[in-house]
């Protein structure tokens, strides 16, 4: 793993928490997107070299509703960056972690991404994210 790729927090509503974090980090987002696989809507902010990724359900079946429902608004996962997505899944299988995903999805912001068992990993949720090249 190279680096933390981003933070995920979940958000009830887009548009007003896209509106919060613009003004609390000073930038505006820079990328908005439709995930239809994971049933999201998605909102990217950069400060210096860090990104926060805000997720909005787009359906009641979605895994950011259901973690809204239980958990409510908040950090929902931490993504890495990772050079070769298959080798590092591989890697962590080997090592016993449990992978959501038996193979990459595509997912926002242009890259393939895995999610790790946040009961493997002390109740984080772990994302790995490859740029697609």
């Amino acid at each position: 793993m190279n680096k933390i790729e981003h933070i995920g927090i979940a958000v009830n509503d887009l548009k007003q928490a896209s509106a919060l974090y613009e003004k609390l980090l000073g930038t505006n987002c820079y990328k908005m997107e439709t995930v239809e696989s994971e049933n999201v809507n998605t909102a990217f902010f950069k400060v210096g070299e860090n990104k926060i990724e805000l997720l909005a359900a787009t359906a009641e079946e979605s895994a950011i509703a259901k973690f809204i429902s239980k958990k409510g608004e908040g950090i929902h996962h931490i993504a890495f960056d990772v050079d070769d997505i298959y080798a590092e899944m591989e890697r962590l299988k080997r090592e016993g972690f449990v992978l959501l995903n038996e193979q990459p999805k595509k997912g926002a912001d242009n890259k393939l991404i895995c999610f790790v068992h946040p009961k493997a990993t002390n109740g984080v949720l772990i994302e790995l994210c490859q740029e697609i090249r």
